[in-house]
This record gives C-alpha cells, structure tokens and sequence, in this order.
C-alpha cells in the first residue's frame, strides 16, 4: 500500500477500488480485467491532470514523501563496488552523511548524500538527514580522496538543514559549512550535485558547489523552509501560522526545480516517473543515471584550470540583475 498525500485523495480511491477488485478476482472465475483496465487508465489520467498543477507547497510535500527514495538506494541502483568510508578524523562519524568510493557506469567515482533513514529507528540514528559539524568534515575528506586519486565527486541532496543544536554549535557549525564551500571551490575534480528531496539552507549547500547542479522534477531548494519563512513573516500574538501561510511562502521563496532553473540556478531537471519517484525506484534511477553520465562526459573533457574558473563564475554571477 502506497503512503498518499492529501491532494492525492481522488487517486487513492480509485486505486484502492482496483485493488479490491484484483482480489475478488484472485482464483475466482470473474471476468472483470476490462473493468480494472478502465479504471486503471482512468487513474493514471487523473494522476497526470493532478501532477500538471502542482503548486509549490504540494511539490514541497512530495519531496519530503515518506516513501521517496534516499541516498543510500539510489547508490544501490546506480553504482558498483560501493565502499562506505566513516569518520571525520576529528571527532566521530555521523551517519546524516553516507558517503564513500564507487563505480558509475564503468568511472571510479566519490559519492557522497544525506540520508534521513527509513524506519523509525534509523530516522532517529541518522537523526532525520541533518548533519552535524563532523558529518560535514566526513564529507569534505572523502572529496578530498576524489581529488587525490582524480575522481569526479558526486553529491546528493536530501536535507531539512544542518542540525541546529546546541552540541553542534560548540563543534563548529557554521564553519564546517563554511569550509566546505571553500572547500569545493577548490577542489580540482568535477563535482556534480543532485537535488533528489529537499534542499534546506546551509545545511544542503555544504553539499551543493558544483560544476552542475541538477534537481529532481519534484524536489525543492531554498534558503529556508516554507514553514520557518511563514513563522518569521505571519506570526503574531502567539498565534500559529498554517497551511495557507506555508503555501504564501512557498509561492513566494520560488523553491522549485522549475522556477530555480529559470532563475538560472540549476543547471537541468531530471524528470519523475507520474506521481514522483517513489511510485518507481528503478524508473527514476535510470533517467538520473543517463543526466550523470552526460554531464560526466563533458566534465571529464574539460582542462581542470578552466573548470575551476567556470565553476567561480558560475556562483559569482547567480543573483545578477542587468538593467534593461
């Protein structure tokens, strides 16, 4: 049984209505296959006209969609001889990052993602995909090893935020986000970053200097959460702010692929399977692996001194407005 969201109600019963009926229809003599036929068709229209307007609030909920899939299962769907490295060397490994050596398509490649977990268990220990200082350090030091033995880094994106607690502030924070921008200005090998959830503030762009920045179709980036935004801008005299302040600030932060491209942002959307990518692990995996691969192509042709620079300019110049 798949988990649906609330705009996805209309769906929901009509799938479930074709559930039912393949069970009566289980070892039982009932010809209703034309019956199911239509309603399947009938659903997967009525799923198209619903993905086709999404707002950004709903794209936001997708994104965050319990049964998305995460850095480690696009590891297992994309790469080969996967070798997880641990550890910061300064102070202990935090599994809100996975990151190691690998294989893509034949390339020696460093991967390295948030993860948030799955279960309730695993949300908690990989403490819901917001790292701490020493994740961010384990993070860098494995890109490191990409550019010592000259393999190109990928990253992927799934995060609410860096962890804001009061341990990770005396560990140094915000300069482990810091140095890893620097960092990966630096770092002479291509990097490519993918935005596969949710991209929340400093937290996902300690990840996120790259040669090219891709998103998923229904994934989201910002520099805070529709909720924090909305907090900040509408609450007054105790009150709580709810979904028609989230979705005003979600219109308003342009946090979509789509409107994070036209702003010129990133780079290229990968499109989702119809309904997001967890109606179809594999599906997505293959059409990221066919944008990794084109854009690893390119990169690997290009003179490390002339990467570099392009990929100064390319955050340099995000934000300039020429007059007309």
């Amino acid at each position: 049984m798949h988990y649906y969201l609330d705009f996805e109600r209309p769906v929901a019963e009509l799938e479930n209505k074709i559930e039912e009926l393949k069970r009566l229809a289980d070892g039982r003599d009932m010809n209703i296959n034309s019956e199911i036929k239509k309603l399947e068709k009938k659903a997967r229209h009525l799923r198209a006209d619903i993905f086709s307007r999404l707002t950004p609030w709903q794209k936001t909920l997708i994104a965050r969609h319990p049964e998305r899939p995460h850095t480690i299962d696009y590891i297992k769907l994309l790469m080969e001889d996967f070798i997880e490295l641990h550890g910061d060397r300064k102070f202990s490994d935090d599994p809100a990052i996975i990151g190691g050596l690998a294989r893509f398509q034949d390339i020696p490649v460093v991967i390295v993602g948030h993860e948030k977990g799955r279960s309730t268990k695993e949300r908690i220990q990989r403490n819901f995909g917001q790292p701490h200082p020493e994740g961010y350090r384990k993070a860098i030091r494995i890109m490191r090893l990409g550019e010592r033995f000259r393999m190109p880094v990928i990253t992927l994106i799934d995060t609410p935020g860096a962890y804001p607690g009061i341990g990770a502030e005396e560990r140094g924070q915000a300069e482990a986000i810091a140095n890893n921008l620097f960092e990966m200005f630096n770092l002479r090998t291509p990097i490519i970053t993918v935005v596969i959830g949710e991209g929340g503030s400093g937290g996902a762009l300690a990840l996120g200097v790259a040669d090219r920045v891709l998103m998923l179709e229904h994934s989201i980036y910002s520099v805070i959460s529709p909720e924090g935004c909305a907090a900040i801008l509408w609450k007054k005299d105790n009150t709580n702010v709810g979904q028609q302040e989230y979705e005003k600030a979600s219109d308003a932060l342009r946090i979509t692929a789509q409107d994070l491209y036209e702003l010129g942002i990133i780079d290229e959307i990968i499109p989702e399977p119809l309904g997001g990518a967890h109606r179809d692990y594999k599906g997505m995996a293959e059409s990221m692996g066919k944008v990794l691969k084109k854009h690893l192509d390119q990169l690997r042709e290009t003179p490390l001194d002339i990467l570099l620079e392009e990929r100064y300019k390319k955050f340099r110049t995000m934000g300039v407005f020429k007059k007309e």
